[in-house]
């Protein structure tokens, strides 16, 4: 299966998962077993992990239909299915539904993501249900079930109408990602051109509508102008859906520590992002480096992947995070913006390297061990987990419910058409 997450790279560099998938790991680099203590503390809390891109894999290998992959069983490729949800213990999911920024129709492929998301929770009603608030989300794991969220990566998606987003909300979207790579007419991206000092007055029209509907504002992708403007706009909890700490790894995508210091004044929740490129110091950069190599040498996608992935299994190729990467990255967060401010956005099926030990969603135990070796009590490692985002998610609710009675919908301008003649 395809993996899509890198640092400046389209989706013609994406690579196959196959090269770092658990099967193909090195026993002797995986960590040692979780203890009972961290299984009962991991399995008391709930895991709300803020960012898995299934989705948008099953579409780039075919199975939109979802037919050619048993999700009911353990697959031997990918990061995701049933079983290891269950063995990862997740009890709450942001389904990411993708858009490349250049994509010819990102409206129409978003809808059709959307509608992939409602099939496959249809399809598993025994494990899956799908979640449009938060009291939802607590009903849903108490029920055993996995509460199964909607968030749309790429504001590309909404194609500059305030209608779609509209729309969007109402088909079960409960964030949306500002942009992706791409900078917008209305929002500059983390690795887009910088053209627009943050926000556009519509981009911050659309963080209010935003607010108005109770889908939370994702500031994941987008600039640390567009992070700073979104959170001086908001009037509900913002998230970084799956983005890391700057100060450690200095990435565009990751978070700086004013960011930081905002978001806990604004009262939301920054989301670890697993991915190495962006917990690794100097990683992406080496990613870049050897990509543009590559293109210069290979005119082919096929060829580019397979040189890719070639490297992948050199000495320099193999660098990836640890969880103690992920946990020191937490632990900057937590000393920045606050233990109420800091959860789990794994990018998990939507990235080329992982950290070592942390290779699917089987292996969140992992990190809940990390953390309480670390000292973190049960309840926060819980926060982290999960309570501080689906807390986040229920004030967003509250601040809708609001702005509903006191604040009509923002209209999108429409050019006065002519009498139709029949």
């Amino acid at each position: 299966m395809l993996h899509r997450e890198a640092v400046g790279l389209s989706m013609i560099l994406a690579v196959l998962a196959s090269a770092l998938t658990l099967a193909g790991a090195s026993r002797a680099d995986e960590p040692g077993a979780v203890s009972e203590r961290a299984r009962a503390v991991h399995a008391s809390g709930m895991l709300f992990d803020g960012h898995n891109d299934l989705p948008w894999l099953l579409r780039t290998e075919g199975d939109s239909a979802l037919t050619k992959f048993d999700l009911s069983k353990r697959l031997n490729t990918g990061q995701t299915d049933v079983p290891r949800l269950r063995e990862g213990g997740v009890k709450a999911q942001f389904w990411s539904v993708y858009i490349p920024s250049e994509h010819a129709h990102p409206t129409k492929t978003v809808v059709e993501q959307i509608d992939l998301v409602h099939r496959l929770v249809a399809k598993h009603p025994n494990d899956l249900e799908l979640a449009l608030t938060a009291a939802d989300v607590e009903r849903i794991v108490r029920a055993g079930k996995i509460a199964s969220l909607i968030g749309i990566e790429g504001g590309v998606a909404i194609d500059d109408s305030l209608a779609e987003l509209r729309a969007f909300y109402k088909l079960g979207a409960r964030y949306m990602t500002l942009t992706h790579n791409t900078t917008l007419s209305w929002a500059d991206a983390a690795n887009g051109e910088h053209k627009h000092g943050g926000l556009t007055p519509f981009g911050e029209t659309i963080v209010g509508e935003m607010n108005r509907l109770g889908m939370l504002v994702d500031i994941s992708h987008v600039s640390a102008e567009t992070m700073a403007d979104a959170l001086r706009v908001s009037k509900a909890p913002v998230i970084a859906s799956h983005s890391s700490a700057f100060a450690i790894c200095p990435s565009p995508r990751n978070v700086p520590d004013d960011v930081l210091k905002a978001v806990k004044a604004n009262g939301g929740v920054i989301m670890v992002n697993f991915y190495s490129g962006f917990i690794v110091p100097g990683y992406a950069e080496k990613v870049r480096k050897i990509n543009e190599e590559i293109r210069k040498k290979h005119a082919d996608r096929a060829e580019r992947t397979k040189a890719f992935e070639a490297w992948l299994k050199t000495d320099d190729g193999k660098i990836r995070g640890t969880i103690q990467d992920v946990a020191n990255h937490i632990d900057h967060m937590v000393k920045v913006a606050g233990i109420d401010h800091v959860g789990i956005g794994s990018d998990f099926d939507g990235i080329q390297s992982w950290p070592v030990g942390l290779d699917d969603v089987s292996c969140f135990p992992r990190l809940t061990e990390e953390l309480l070796r670390r000292d973190y009590s049960e309840t926060d490692v819980h926060k982290i987990l999960g309570a501080n985002v689906l807390r986040a998610f229920r004030e967003a609710e509250a601040v809708a419910k609001t702005l509903q009675a006191t604040t009509p919908p923002a209209v999108d301008e429409v050019k006065v058409e002519k009498p139709h003649d029949d």
